[in-house]
């Protein structure tokens, strides 16, 4: 699970989200809503965050935060 995550702090922090033990599921099943691929596909889910924060990390912070308001 979440093999990317440790990839993704500086985007983590700007969305204001402290990675943990207690919250690295719920971040990573957020992560996956974000860029829309089935939850546990690793590779797939990492390709396309990359592919996304290189188009728009603003726009990806954002819906984000958004998907971890949501819980």
């Amino acid at each position: 699970m979440s093999c990317y995550l440790r990839h993704l702090d500086p985007v983590l922090r700007k969305a204001g989200i402290a990675l943990n033990s207690e919250n690295r599921q719920q971040v990573d099943q957020a992560v996956h809503r974000v860029v829309e691929v089935h939850y546990k596909d690793c590779p797939g889910t990492w390709k396309e965050v990359k592919r996304r924060i290189a188009e728009d990390e603003s726009s990806f912070v954002l819906r984000l935060k958004e998907e971890m308001a949501k819980g």
